[in-house]
């Protein structure tokens, strides 16, 4: 078994695609939209890994999530880069960008070196060696 993609619900879909594919290098995949449910989405992937990210939008859905900011469920994911270095570096380049740092880069008490961010959307990426 293994995790074939998580799903992410988004306010603006376009926005989060970039966010991802410029930050975590991540392809796309063309975007499907159905008209009659009022959905679109899109599958980013890994060059060198087989799990994805769904980004998905509805309108109904992005006004809840704006009145209801906080949920029990997935409160984050992490995402590998290989190095310390290549954490220390992204942390960096991401701040740089004027996005929050929620946890800065440091080696944890169960031994992953990380720093937490915030996505475009505030959703919680770990960024861990």
């Amino acid at each position: 078994m293994r995790i074939d993609h998580i799903a992410i619900w988004t306010k603006d879909l376009e926005k989060t695609k970039e966010f991802y594919m410029k930050y975590f290098d991540m392809d796309c995949n063309n975007k499907y939209v159905n008209p009659k449910k009022q959905f679109s989405s899109y599958f980013l992937s890994f060059k060198q890994a087989s799990c994805r990210i769904e980004l998905m939008h509805n309108p109904e859905i992005a006004e809840s999530l704006q009145n209801y900011p906080k949920t029990l469920g997935l409160t984050h994911f992490a995402i590998s880069l290989g190095s310390k270095e290549l954490v220390d570096q992204l942390t960096d380049h991401i701040r740089k960008d004027g996005y929050q740092i929620i946890g800065e880069p440091r080696t944890t008490g169960d031994g992953y070196y990380e720093s937490v961010i915030e996505d475009c959307e505030g959703n919680h990426v770990e960024i861990t060696a």
